[in-house]
């Protein structure tokens, strides 16, 4: 692999970014489910509305990208890594929380950072 193409990987936003950060976002609805934790309303309510809306921006990213998409869903996943400590629970759960909520968070900033060239309206 020459160097370019190298570059060219890591530089140029890429449609599995989307869908991995739609299968993050699905995980995240499920996590409480999937850990056999019983999540308080509060909990239940954040991690089902955050998961559902970081699941729908990166599906909308694969119909039309937009740079605020990945501004949305870095938020999301800042919020899910900040949730167990606001809100106050722990376990399993909030280490699941902190993992997908830093993917997410991680993987917005990769997108951000290879979208830094595009227009807002791009």
């Amino acid at each position: 692999m020459n160097t370019s193409v190298k570059r060219r990987w890591i530089t140029e936003h890429r449609g599995w970014e989307d869908f991995c950060s739609a299968g993050l976002g699905l995980l995240i609805v499920l996590s409480p489910i999937l850990v056999g934790t019983e999540a308080n309303t509060a909990v239940a309510i954040s991690t089902g509305l955050v998961g559902v809306l970081i699941t729908m921006v990166a599906l909308l990213e694969v119909m039309s990208l937009q740079r605020w998409e990945e501004a949305v869903e870095l938020v999301c996943g800042l919020w899910i890594v900040a949730a167990p400590f606001v809100l106050d629970y722990g376990g399993a759960l909030r280490t699941v929380h902190i993992v997908l909520g830093g993917a997410v968070a991680a993987l917005a900033l990769l997108e951000l950072w290879q979208d830094r060239k595009r227009t807002l309206t791009d």
